[in-house]
């Protein structure tokens, strides 16, 4: 049942329900006792790394081993490598996308509960595919190749 189904079940009249309604939805937005606090943008991932992180003819090699990419032993972590998200999935597989929404280009964050990502700017969220799960964005987040190979991670166009 909806918020909105339940206070019509209770019978208020229409400014009645428009007045709850509205303190309702002003306190659900509030940020204060959230269970879904707004994620902060993983943090920017440059030790440890060689090869292209921008533009477009990503390849790059990130050394899991260095302690800057702590984030990434941990299922769940995530780091950003110049144009690219890089998100550990499980214990043995990365996912690795453009970090830029495709709706207006804020970098998008990946929260592990839900397991997707979230642009902050409008609220797009993508799937760890790179699908849209929720617009405003209207195309996927692009995504690229991932491959282990001892403690590097090696992400490619």
């Amino acid at each position: 049942m909806t918020r909105l189904e339940f206070l019509k079940n209770l019978g208020l009249s229409g400014a009645s329900l428009f007045a709850v309604l509205a303190t309702c939805t002003v306190q659900s937005c509030s940020s204060k006792g959230s269970d879904d606090p707004t994620p902060t943008p993983p943090p920017t991932g440059t030790t440890g790394v060689t090869g292209t992180t921008t533009g477009n003819n990503i390849d790059f090699t990130v050394d899991l081993a260095n302690s800057a990419n702590a984030s990434l032993a941990s299922t769940g972590g995530s780091l950003i490598f110049g144009d690219v998200i890089v998100v550990r999935n499980t214990a043995t597989t990365f996912v690795a996308l453009s970090k830029a929404c495709t709706h207006q280009g804020t970098t998008v964050v990946f929260r592990p509960a839900q397991n997707n990502f979230l642009c902050n700017n409008h609220g797009s969220v993508f799937n760890l595919n790179g699908s849209v799960a929720n617009g405003p964005a209207a195309s996927p987040l692009k995504v690229f190749n991932t491959a282990v190979n001892g403690n590097n991670l090696r992400v490619t166009a």
